[in-house]
């Protein structure tokens, strides 16, 4: 396994909407970010994840991209953010932008020429069909609800979109269209980013029969991802990309790839194939979604979700290189979907830290997941913003589902819960805003915010700062293998990792009950030495036979192991 600096880093992402207001417009902006740099940097993160900051009309909150080098005048200038890439540069830390390229807004220059005529220079930028027998080309549903194809009167045809009707999907056949992508993202690169975190990066090549899934009878839309995820020239496209424009910088590259399993992930991160580093999986973010989908929310259980961890770890060690990350501005908190949000709150948001930061792949910290920040549920639809949520509640309530069954999905699922305000102390609005914020801060900020928790010694954030630590000065946390301990407990996860004669050994108790830990007789080793943990633990502890406290964690280094 090559020893590269993205595999050693520990990444914070940022959703720039909800980080830091500088100038009372209740919007987070790039100069609220750079008046945070120095939090950063006390937390010992290495590269700044930041999502789009791009010119959008915010239809899908800066997703829908209209112009792809000029920053939304909500965020600021691009002087501000060569301001922010010069700060964190001066701070030894990285930045990597969002590059969504798999659609762009049907406001972007490209989309309004194609519109113009069948016969456009820009035409084939996107993807146009005809109506079938009234219809839409096929009957494919989009993300957020309805079909994925929206009517343009103009030139009588339809066109996709996977999203939004908003974000018309891009045309990855044209080859121009290709070249254009490339310039722009050599444009920034040349400005001096250290890579890119690549929207739905699987989804660019389709099948280009377009086939419906079903037969058309029902008239109702259907999910069509065997026709568009990790689709017939997707290797070939990003091949070209990394020949064309990667290969040429030292960077990092992160593609999120909804549907993929292990095999096909290693396609996109094998070492040897020329394509990304690293890609997000979703397998572990359904682990709580029924057959219904994300909507339909099930309770999770343990022996899944450590299958599924254990499933990723194994099956691309040796071959590519893992992203690990439990919440992002697409999912609810981890603390209150994976943890206990009230009565162990920090023991809970210290465990699942633990798993994060000592599994082998690069972790990646969202926002306000060092203080600990949890969900929301505001009291009525019209407080959420989230397009997709609002697309979700009109469908099903014109359906005649129950509003309250719908609402307690939204406050399981819903991508707002990652969107509130990120809290830094207990004044008003939790100290983001002078002005009104954009949505709603979580009630919560007057206890679980950034002031209290750097002043208190024994606060999530002071944890993930050692966690962090603990990266740099062990190579056996980032380098070794994983082998699952207990696989079978219903309470426990643990695991060992080992690399050369040193071994790491990781337990977590992941629920309030306690539970008991026994190390099978195949761990031999000399010495022990207690990493991290979230309780007070004595030095003498006999830890082939561990009591676990409430979601207890802790991370012994083992020596002289056989």
């Amino acid at each position: 396994m090559n020893k590269i600096w993205w595999k050693e880093s520990v990444v914070y992402q940022i959703y720039p909407r909800s980080f830091m207001d500088s100038n009372g417009d209740g919007i987070g902006d790039i100069q609220g970010i750079i008046s945070k740099l120095d939090y950063l940097k006390e937390l010992g993160v290495d590269v700044i994840w930041l999502c789009p900051v791009y010119e959008s009309p915010n239809d899908d909150n800066g997703y829908d991209i209209s112009n792809y080098q000029t920053i939304m005048d909500d965020f600021g200038t691009l002087a501000d953010w060569e301001a922010l890439l010069d700060g964190l540069h001066g701070r030894g830390m990285k930045l990597i932008m969002d590059l969504v390229v798999n659609h762009s807004s049907d406001e972007h220059a490209w989309f309004a020429e194609a519109k113009t005529s069948k016969d456009n220079r820009y035409r084939d930028y996107y993807i146009w069909r005809p109506g079938q027998g009234g219809r839409e080309p096929n009957d494919w549903g989009s993300f957020f609800s309805g079909s994925a194809w929206q009517y343009e009167e103009q030139t009588d045809e339809y066109y996709l979109h996977l999203f939004s009707k908003k974000q018309p999907d891009l045309n990855w056949e044209n080859q121009d269209l290709r070249q254009e992508i490339y310039k722009m993202m050599t444009w920034w690169l040349d400005k001096g980013i250290d890579g890119f975190r690549m929207d739905v990066i699987n989804l660019i090549s389709k099948d280009q029969e377009l086939p419906s899934v079903g037969d058309g009878s029902s008239g109702s839309y259907h999910f069509g991802g065997q026709y568009f995820m990790n689709g017939p020239r997707v290797h070939e496209y990003l091949q070209e990309m990394n020949r064309e424009v990667l290969s040429k910088y030292d960077i990092m590259t992160v593609g999120e790839a909804i549907g993929v399993t292990p095999e096909d992930a290693a396609l996109y991160v094998g070492e040897d194939r020329n394509e990304l580093n690293m890609v997000f999986h979703f397998e572990l973010m359904d682990v709580d979604s029924g057959p219904g989908g994300k909507w339909d929310v099930k309770p999770w259980n343990l022996a899944d979700f450590k299958r599924i961890i254990s499933k990723w770890q194994t099956g691309l060690h040796g071959k590519g290189w893992n992203s690990l990350y439990l919440n992002n501005h697409d999912q609810p908190r981890m603390l209150s979907r994976f943890g206990n949000d009230s009565t162990y709150h920090k023991q809970s948001a210290k465990m699942l830290g633990t798993l994060l930061h000592t599994l082998q792949g690069t972790p990646y910290i969202y926002q306000g997941e060092e203080l600990g920040m949890t969900n929301v549920q505001f009291n009525s639809i019209l407080e959420y913003k989230d397009i997709e949520t609002l697309n979700m509640y009109n469908e099903y309530i014109a359906a005649g589902h129950d509003e309250q069954v719908i609402m307690k999905s939204i406050y399981s699922k819903g991508r707002d819960n990652g969107r509130t305000p990120m809290q830094w102390n207990d004044g008003p609005h939790a100290g983001f805003t002078t002005g009104s914020p954009w949505i709603a801060v979580n009630p919560n900020y007057t206890t679980i915010n950034a002031e209290q928790a750097l002043n208190d010694p024994d606060s999530i954030f002071h944890y993930y700062k050692k966690l962090i630590r603990l990266r740099k000065e062990h190579n056996v946390t980032v380098y070794a293998d994983y082998r699952p301990l207990m696989e079978d407990d219903h309470h426990v996860f643990a695991y060992v990792r080992t690399l050369g004669n040193e071994q790491l050994l990781v337990v977590l108790n992941f629920f309030e009950t306690p539970a008991d830990f026994t190390l099978e007789e195949s761990v031999q080793y000399e010495t022990k030495q207690l990493l991290i943990s979230n309780y007070e633990v004595a030095d003498d502890d006999d830890i082939r036979q561990i009591a676990l406290r409430p979601y207890e964690a802790r991370v012994y280094k083992l020596h002289g192991i056989h």
